[in-house]
């Protein structure tokens, strides 16, 4: 590690569970991050801050004016560019010797086959039910862990999947495929800017903790949190014996 990285990541490697071996660990790795928006903002941010190697950003949309209040890798410059672009350019910015790969593309099943396996951990910060589906199974099938986050209104949630751990559950076992749960768009309902902040930097943090394999990640638990009220909550999740996509019945 060069002079010029030890002072930038001293911080880090100043903590026991880090230290160089942690660091030099984070600026091997390669994320996927799916969403570059009020989730993916602060979660790519922390990332790139902290010396991840490579970072891979999906989205097809573009930044529009009422993005800003919120995905703050975006300016108002970057108003009608693609957000995987415009978040390539505030990262490297931020971060010149992080690799950062924008994919202009809507996350389908052909496109996550490529790209989960050649990422070390997966971060899921879409906003819709059929694109956490197909992540989750392309994380299941590749073994790769998963780190989800959604916010809406005030509520937020994050938790960790786990593939590689075959008694772990799945985001399915939590919202089963054939479920029909109805998207929420904040579009329509609104969302509170600092939570999505919040739950995405939380996403940052559970992959570091990943990649670095130090601390307890939230794998088979779900957290939740309240910003009206400042209530967080855990739940124990488990491993539905019959999932279509996990259960050891498949």
């Amino acid at each position: 590690m060069r002079d010029a990285q030890l002072l930038r990541y001293a911080r880090h490697i100043q903590l026991a569970e880090i230290d160089i071996d942690g660091q030099t660990a984070f600026m091997a790795a390669h994320v996927l991050i799916i969403g570059a928006g009020g989730l993916g903002s602060p979660a790519a941010m922390y990332l790139a801050a902290s010396g991840v190697g490579q970072l891979t950003l999906v989205d097809d949309d573009v930044v529009e004016l009422s993005n800003l209040q919120r995905q703050i890798m975006h300016s108002s410059a970057a108003l009608g560019t693609n957000k995987a672009a415009s978040g390539a350019r505030t990262l490297n910015q931020l971060n010149p010797e992080v690799t950062v790969n924008s994919v202009a593309q809507r996350a389908d099943d052909t496109l996550l086959k490529q790209l989960v396996s050649n990422a070390d951990v997966v971060l899921d910060c879409t906003d819709n039910f059929a694109t956490r589906h197909l992540i989750n199974r392309a994380c299941v099938r590749a073994k790769k862990p998963l780190v989800s986050g959604a916010a809406i209104r005030f509520e937020g949630q994050i938790s960790v999947y786990d593939a590689r751990n075959t008694s772990a559950p799945c985001y399915a076992c939590l919202f089963p495929e054939q479920a029909d749960f109805v998207n929420e768009p904040c579009a329509s309902l609104g969302v509170f800017a600092p939570l999505v902040g919040v739950i995405g930097a939380m996403q940052a943090s559970e992959a570091l903790k990943i990649i670095g394999a130090f601390g307890q990640p939230l794998v088979g638990k779900l957290l939740t949190f309240d910003a009206r009220n400042m209530v967080w909550q855990t739940y124990a999740l488990s491993q539905l014996p019959d999932c279509s996509v996990c259960g050891k019945a498949v």
